[in-house]
């Protein structure tokens, strides 16, 4: 199993940067492929980006590629999401996911954290 532990979440100006973090904890920690969702009120949640265990292999859907870079640390196990030019829209709830020898582009995590709250203001 792991563990996942997110922040760096908060509010900030549209147009402006923020980076979130994952920390995973576990045994197989390295092991994992990691991802981001997000969830907004009143809206389904949604795919953000993932990486491959190996963090060799990234993935994103084609509306969050220009603005998001999904990277990690394996020495640290942590996984690491920076946001570009926040728009309001990305308003909402971001949770680390992991899924265990996992890859990007076939993302299906069983694990999940708590979430960290992302509030771009307009």
């Amino acid at each position: 199993q792991v563990q996942l532990v997110e922040s760096g979440g908060g509010l900030v100006q549209a147009g402006g940067s923020l980076r979130l973090s994952c920390a995973a904890s576990g045994r197989t920690a390295s092991t994992y492929a990691m991802g981001w969702f997000r969830q907004a009120p009143g809206k389904e949640r949604e795919f953000v980006a993932s990486i491959s265990w190996t963090g060799t292999d990234t993935y994103y859907p084609d509306s969050k590629k220009s603005r998001f870079t999904i990277f990690r640390d394996g020495a640290k196990n942590t996984v690491y999401l920076q946001m570009n030019n926040l728009k309001s829209e990305d308003t909402a709830v971001y949770y680390c996911t992991a899924q265990f020898r996992g890859r990007a582009d076939i993302f299906r995590p069983a694990y999940w954290g708590q979430g960290t709250q992302v509030t771009v203001s307009s």
